[in-house]
Protein backbone atom coordinates (compact mmCIF):
# COMPACT_ATOMS: atom_id res chain seq x y z
CA UNK A 1 0.00 0.00 0.00
CA UNK A 2 1.55 3.63 -0.95
CA UNK A 3 1.63 6.24 1.53
CA UNK A 4 -0.02 9.81 1.02
CA UNK A 5 3.29 11.07 -0.14
CA UNK A 6 4.09 8.95 -2.56
CA UNK A 7 0.40 9.01 -4.23
CA UNK A 8 1.15 12.38 -4.20
CA UNK A 9 4.28 12.57 -6.02
CA UNK A 10 3.32 9.96 -8.99
CA UNK A 11 0.27 12.97 -9.21
CA UNK A 12 3.27 15.01 -10.05
CA UNK A 13 5.12 12.89 -12.31
CA UNK A 14 8.06 12.60 -9.56
CA UNK A 15 9.91 9.97 -7.96
CA UNK A 16 11.89 11.91 -5.50
CA UNK A 17 11.47 15.22 -3.72
CA UNK A 18 12.74 18.39 -5.48
CA UNK A 19 16.43 19.14 -5.11
CA UNK A 20 17.61 22.29 -3.85
CA UNK A 21 19.41 24.76 -6.14
CA UNK A 22 22.37 26.05 -5.81
CA UNK A 23 23.44 30.01 -5.85
CA UNK A 24 24.73 30.27 -9.05
CA UNK A 25 21.98 27.93 -10.98
CA UNK A 26 19.22 30.61 -8.94
CA UNK A 27 21.49 32.96 -10.74
CA UNK A 28 21.36 31.23 -13.86
CA UNK A 29 17.03 30.91 -13.87
CA UNK A 30 16.72 34.99 -13.51
CA UNK A 31 19.22 35.72 -15.60
CA UNK A 32 17.10 33.18 -18.24
CA UNK A 33 14.26 34.42 -16.61
CA UNK A 34 15.18 38.40 -17.36
CA UNK A 35 16.41 37.72 -21.12
CA UNK A 36 13.09 35.64 -21.90
CA UNK A 37 10.96 38.69 -21.10
CA UNK A 38 12.70 40.81 -22.93
CA UNK A 39 12.75 38.68 -25.88
CA UNK A 40 8.61 38.49 -25.12
CA UNK A 41 8.31 42.24 -24.60
CA UNK A 42 10.14 42.57 -27.87
CA UNK A 43 8.10 40.60 -29.72
CA UNK A 44 4.93 42.18 -28.32
CA UNK A 45 6.07 45.44 -29.35
CA UNK A 46 7.03 44.78 -32.88
CA UNK A 47 3.68 42.89 -33.72
CA UNK A 48 1.55 45.26 -31.62
CA UNK A 49 2.56 47.79 -33.72
CA UNK A 50 2.22 45.95 -37.00
CA UNK A 51 -1.31 44.84 -35.64
CA UNK A 52 -2.32 48.02 -35.17
CA UNK A 53 -1.19 49.08 -38.67
CA UNK A 54 -3.27 46.45 -40.22
CA UNK A 55 -6.45 47.24 -38.36
CA UNK A 56 -6.34 51.20 -38.99
CA UNK A 57 -6.18 49.86 -42.70
CA UNK A 58 -8.78 47.22 -42.42
CA UNK A 59 -6.91 44.72 -42.93
CA UNK A 60 -8.69 42.57 -40.32
CA UNK A 61 -7.32 39.22 -41.60
CA UNK A 62 -3.81 40.18 -41.55
CA UNK A 63 -4.59 41.74 -37.88
CA UNK A 64 -5.59 38.23 -36.99
CA UNK A 65 -2.66 36.17 -38.47
CA UNK A 66 -0.35 38.54 -36.47
CA UNK A 67 -2.15 37.92 -33.14
CA UNK A 68 -2.08 34.10 -33.91
CA UNK A 69 1.77 34.72 -34.70
CA UNK A 70 2.16 36.50 -32.04
CA UNK A 71 0.99 33.71 -29.73
CA UNK A 72 2.57 31.03 -31.17
CA UNK A 73 5.64 32.91 -30.69
CA UNK A 74 5.32 33.12 -26.95
CA UNK A 75 4.58 29.58 -26.83
CA UNK A 76 7.92 29.18 -28.40
CA UNK A 77 9.65 31.62 -26.23
CA UNK A 78 8.22 30.08 -23.28
CA UNK A 79 8.97 26.41 -24.59
CA UNK A 80 12.94 27.05 -24.98
CA UNK A 81 12.82 29.25 -21.59
CA UNK A 82 11.43 26.10 -19.70
CA UNK A 83 13.93 24.06 -21.71
CA UNK A 84 16.94 26.15 -21.05
CA UNK A 85 15.64 25.95 -17.29
CA UNK A 86 15.38 22.37 -16.95
CA UNK A 87 18.79 22.17 -18.23
CA UNK A 88 20.10 24.42 -15.72
CA UNK A 89 18.08 22.46 -12.74
CA UNK A 90 19.37 19.46 -14.18
CA UNK A 91 23.42 20.53 -13.78
CA UNK A 92 24.05 19.18 -10.28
Amino acid sequence: MKTAYELAMERLGQSAPTTKLSSPQKRKLAELDAQYTAKIAAREIALQAEITTATAAGEFETADKLRQQLTNERKALQAELDARKEGVRQKV
